[in-house]
Order: C-alpha cells, then structure tokens, then sequence
C-alpha cells in the first residue's frame, strides 16, 4: 500500500477503541463547535523565522485528516487568471453580474464552482478553458470547452453537457492565499512541482476546504481529497492516481461520499492494505446510536471488498479546540471519528 501506513490492529467486531485526533471543518456547518468559541492569542513565534500558522500547527498536533473531504459531486472549473479575493467567485476580474449569475445557477444544481489558473501564470491569456468534472460514483469524467470572455459563461450549463467524457484527469492545488496564508505558502509550492510533471493538468484553484490541511490537491475526476501533501510527494500521488490508487497516508477522502462512510473507508484500507481509487464503496450506511452527552452518532458502515463485506463502526466526537485558519482569532471544536470496531472478511 502506498505510503508504507501500518496495518490496523482492529480485525473483528469487538476491535479495541482508538482515540480520535483532530480533524478539519470546512465539510459543513456540523463540524463547527456547539460550544461558545474559546479565544487564543495571536500566531505566535514557532521555529526561528517560521510563524506558527494553522497548517504546521496542526501537522504537530496530528490532526486527523481522514474524513474530511468536503461534499462535493460535480464540479464547474473556470479558469480566471489574475487575483482572487476571499470569495474568488465575486472578488476577482470577471464581470459582476456574470460572477453572480453563475453562482446562482451552481447552487440551484449543487455544483460547485471552483476558478483555475496555471501555477506561476497570472496575465490575461486569449482563450480560457472551462471543465466539467462528474465524481459520482460509476459516472467519473471531465469534459472541457473554451472560452474568450466572461460573458461566454452565461450561455454555458454549469453541469456537464452532453458528449463522453475526455478520459483526462486534474490535480486542483488550493493557493488562495486571501482566503489562508497556508494555502498560498504551501499550495504553489506544491503546484509547482506537481506542474514541472504534469503541466497540462495541473491547477492553482480557490478555496476547496480544509485550510490548515494546506497543501490540499484534489484529484479529479474521482473528487479524491488530499493534505498536507509536501512538494517532494507530489510526484507520487500522480504516480498513484495514474495507475488506479490512492496514498493512504495523505488521503482526505472521496467527496462523493459522507464523512461516516470516508472515514470507515480510511480503517477497512488499513486493515485490508487496500490503496484501489474504487476499493470499499458502501452497500449500507445507518445510524446505530444516536447522540449523547458524551459524543455524537454512531454509524455502521457496510463496505463492498472482493474477499466480502467489511463491517466499520465508528462514533463521531469533538476535538480539543484548534485553530481552523491562520485568520481566526478562536479555537474552535470540530468533528472526528473514532473506529469502535471492524469486522473484515472472515471474521467469526
């Protein structure tokens, strides 16, 4: 399995409980806290020269990256060179009424409109492509068309239109930086190294979610969410994603799935040693326990394998309070999974 991870200890259904670290928000208004925010001082000084912003904080802390890959089905990609503001859709170049027409149209379809633009390249260019990527689950592509200016949006779906898909990927780097330092900082490093391999599929892209997770790559079609990816593993998450696998070690989780599902699927790959892109979709998914005052639902996963079905349980909690951007002034809780037990193939 990439990544060299270790195999969980966990193989029946009365697996030893394994404690949640923190996780992201930026999936939801359900993995904010309940709680009152707590306020914290101001970034701090951490390594000499090097500012303690949100995403190597929470590389030290080891927050849980697993099961926070934002819910995402299809996608608008919009190539909009030039600066973003904090909401790129309606703070960048392109004209008001498009911006805003557009994102009228994606809500009303829940598509999510993400602005692109090549790693290092901010002047104007004569033609601009717009993609349409699909992360449904047997019904993955990307389609792309171009245009010239911003009114050319107006007479564009927002969902895919008719036509096979190309069959190409895309490797969307978050670096909006007015949005999160972190995302800046880290993102066009990444981007860069991953375009020095990839040129023509690799993005600088607005937000996606899940800023302290920065460098954060999504890979399309398949809505595959990493974290905290380093320039000198860049090479090997394409290297995976081209030939049908996944880094383990790195991934968020499949936006098309909830976060229930993402994180049982994170525990049966290593339990399993499974890295397969379309390893472990869900047959069943159900509420076992509901809330209490010690923590949130309980859901048993049923998972599709080819030896049989992978049962995951898993209990959602709250986190310590962290800081979620380099811009906030609180902490705040958010949600994380706890593995309560799995029961593999074979399994009595």
């Amino acid at each position: 399995m990439s990544g060299g991870t270790p195999r969980a200890p966990a193989r029946s259904a009365r697996a030893t409980p394994q404690p949640g670290a923190a996780s992201s928000a930026g999936t939801g208004p359900s993995d904010r806290a309940r709680a009152e925010p707590v306020p914290v001082p101001p970034i701090r000084p951490g390594a000499p020269g090097i500012v303690d912003r949100c995403a190597p904080a929470s590389e030290r802390r080891g927050d849980q990256l697993y099961g926070t890959a934002a819910p995402v089905t299809r996608w608008m990609l919009v190539e909009q060179p030039g600066p973003w503001g904090r909401d790129a859709l309606r703070e960048c170049m392109m004209a008001g009424d498009v911006s805003a027409d557009l994102a009228r149209r994606a809500a009303a379809a829940r598509v999510r409109v993400v602005l692109i633009r090549r790693p290092g390249r901010t002047g104007e260019v004569p033609e601009r492509r717009v993609g349409w990527a699909d992360s449904r689950p047997g019904s993955e592509g990307l389609r792309w068309t171009t245009i010239r200016t911003d009114r050319d949006l107006l007479r564009l779906p927002v969902t895919a239109p008719a036509g096979e898909p190309t069959g190409e990927r895309a490797y969307l780097v978050c670096a909006h930086g007015k949005r999160d330092a972190c995302c800046a900082i880290r993102g066009r490093a990444v981007a860069a190294a991953l375009a020095a391999a990839r040129p023509d599929e690799v993005w600088e892209c607005s937000h996606v979610g899940g800023d302290r997770f920065a460098a954060n790559v999504v890979a399309l079609p398949h809505g595959l969410y990493h974290g905290h990816v380093p320039p000198t593993h860049a090479a090997e998450l394409v290297r995976a994603y081209e030939s049908g696998r996944v880094v383990v070690t790195l991934l968020r989780g499949r936006s098309a799935y909830a976060a229930p599902v993402q994180a049982a699927q994170h525990h049966a790959r290593l339990a399993l040693d499974e890295d397969a892109v379309d390893a472990l979709p869900p047959l069943t998914v159900q509420v076992v326990a509901t809330a209490d005052g010690t923590g949130g639902p309980t859901w048993q996963v049923r998972l599709a394998h080819r030896d049989g079905p992978v049962t995951v349980v898993v209990r959602a909690e709250r986190s310590a309070p962290v800081r979620l951007t380099c811009s906030s002034g609180v902490a705040e809780s958010v949600r994380v999974f706890r593995l309560v037990a799995i029961m593999l193939p074979g399994d009595g």
